[in-house]
Order: structure tokens, then C-alpha cells, then sequence
């Protein structure tokens, strides 16, 4: 799993468990909710329906968990921010249900949804919204896991590996610490010693890219590879766009523009406790 993906998403990946989740909790609330089941195509629909509004209540729910990650992390107190979100999640999922579930039953059958409606099928389906947040607290941490052993490999790779390049008919192996970075000459890469000496790989920028230590080194763009060291800082620019930084280097410009779709991705690599 990339490292990206699990900074951008920490419950990844919860979109595809819970695409095909929720349709089999529909179906076991109507197991439960009713003792004769015969199939129909009033079945159909009204499963079908069930399902939606399922999906929009879930939707409702993870946007919630997304919320409180950015004004309650786990980190800042585990206790308080479970029941919070428990309650939350609760609250809001059980009237997106409510509300929805009144709106089709004025449009079907022009009144309110009958009474058993909430004695009976809100009591069953709030005890779901207690195990989706058990889901999500799971893959929170187990994700929190999986970046924290990517990490201790990447640092590992990067203690005992390095990267192998030509000067005159020899080949020696460079730190990856004691690279600045990396940029395009044609149709091939060109390593950058921090001291300033070059190095032609004889590859693409990409099939570099693909061997190079992704806690250290960061694709700015289709020209430029940079390592953590020579990055100062960078600023914002128009449309969502970024520049760059780097540290004075000869081979590099004082400002490297990264694309709006690829801003995010950096911001957290540059700035992983933020």
C-alpha cells in the first residue's frame, strides 16, 4: 500500500469494505425486522432503498470521523474522542435514516412512517453504527501500523542500500543521504551529488524513481526528483499550485512548482506530523 494513500486516507480502505458491507446489513435487518420474506419485486426496490440510504448515513457517519481527526485526534486523548464519536456517529447517522426514511414514506404513501419503524428498526440499526466505528478505529490503527513498518523499512533500505552509478569506468555505490537530488537531461536522469559533481544514470527519471527511498525522496514533478535535506521550505502559489523551495544548488532552480493534484501528496511528505 502506497505511503500516500495512507496518509491522505488513514481508514483505508474502508470505501470498498463498506460499498459491500452495507448492502448485507440491509439484508440482515430485514431478516430480523421480519419474520416472512418472499422474494418480489416490492422486496427488490424497498431492499434497494434500504441500501441507499444506508450508503448516505455511512457517508454522513465517515465525514464526521474525517471532521473530528482534524479537531480531536486519537493521540490528544483515546477515551474522550471514542465517545464522542460513538455519540456523534449516532446521532447523525440515525437522523440522515429518520429523515430519509420519512421522506419515502410520504412520497410512496403520503404519511409518516409507521411507529414500529422506530421502536424496532432504529434500535437494530443503531447497534450497526457501533460496530462501523469499531471498523474504523480498527483501520486507523492498523494503518498507523502499517505506515510505522514502512517507515523502520525505508530507514532500514536506507542505512544498507544506496544507489550504484558510473565515474569513468568504475562503479560506486553513493549513500542515498549523499544525494541531492535528481533531474532530466533528455531522455535520461542525472544523479546530483550534494557537492555539486554529477553523475549520468543512463535510465528514465521514472525507473529511478521507482528505486529510491520514498521517506527521503519526493517526485516534485515530470523534471525533478528532490531529496528531504535540500528542501527549505515552499509557498503557495495560484490554483492550488505549490513552490518548491530547494536549497542553493547549482543544478537546481531556487523555485520548483508542483501541480495542484500533486500539492497535497507533498505537503503531508514534507510535514508527516501535520
Amino acid at each position: 500500500m502506497p505511503d500516500n494513500q495512507l496518509s491522505l486516507n488513514p481508514y483505508h480502505p474502508d470505501i470498498a469494505i463498506f460499498l459491500t458491507l452495507i448492502p448485507f446489513i440491509s439484508a440482515i435487518n430485514y431478516y430480523l425486522t421480519y419474520s416472512s420474506i418472499q422474494l418480489s419485486w416490492f422486496l427488490l426496490i424497498t431492499f434497494s432503498i434500504d441500501t441507499i440510504q444506508g450508503y448516505f448515513a455511512w457517508w454522513g457517519v465517515r465525514s464526521f470521523i474525517f471532521f473530528l481527526d482534524k479537531k480531536w485526534p486519537y493521540e490528544k486523548g483515546f477515551p474522550g474522542r471514542t465517545v464522542i464519536q460513538l455519540v456523534g456517529t449516532l446521532i447523525i447517522g440515525l437522523l440522515i435514516i429518520s429523515t430519509l426514511t420519512e421522506l419515502v414514506s410520504w412520497i410512496a404513501k403520503g404519511k409518516a412512517a409507521p411507529l414500529d419503524f422506530y421502536s424496532i428498526d432504529l434500535v437494530i440499526i443503531s447497534i450497526w453504527f457501533f460496530v462501523i466505528n469499531g471498523i474504523y478505529t480498527g483501520l486507523h490503527y492498523y494503518n498507523l501500523w502499517q505506515k510505522s513498518e514502512a517507515i523502520r523499512r525505508e530507514e532500514n533500505r536506507t542505512k544498507s542500500e544506496g544507489l550504484m552509478v558510473k565515474q569513468g569506468k568504475q562503479e560506486i555505490r553513493l549513500d542515498f543521504n549523499e544525494l541531492a537530488g535528481f533531474y532530466v537531461d533528455d531522455d535520461y536522469a542525472v544523479a546530483c551529488h550534494i557537492n555539486g559533481k554529477k553523475y549520468y544514470m543512463g535510465q528514465s527519471l521514472d525507473k529511478i524513481e521507482k528505486t529510491l527511498p520514498t521517506n527521503s525522496f519526493f517526485r516534485l514533478n515530470r523534471q525533478f526528483i528532490l531529496h528531504r535535506q535540500m528542501i527549505s521550505g515552499f509557498s503557495r502559489s495560484d490554483n492550488g499550485k505549490i513552490l518548491v523551495l530547494p536549497n542553493k544548488h547549482e543544478s537546481f532552480p531556487s523555485e520548483i512548482l508542483i501541480s495542484r493534484t500533486k500539492a497535497p501528496s507533498f505537503k503531508i511528505w514534507f510535514r508527516p506530523e501535520a
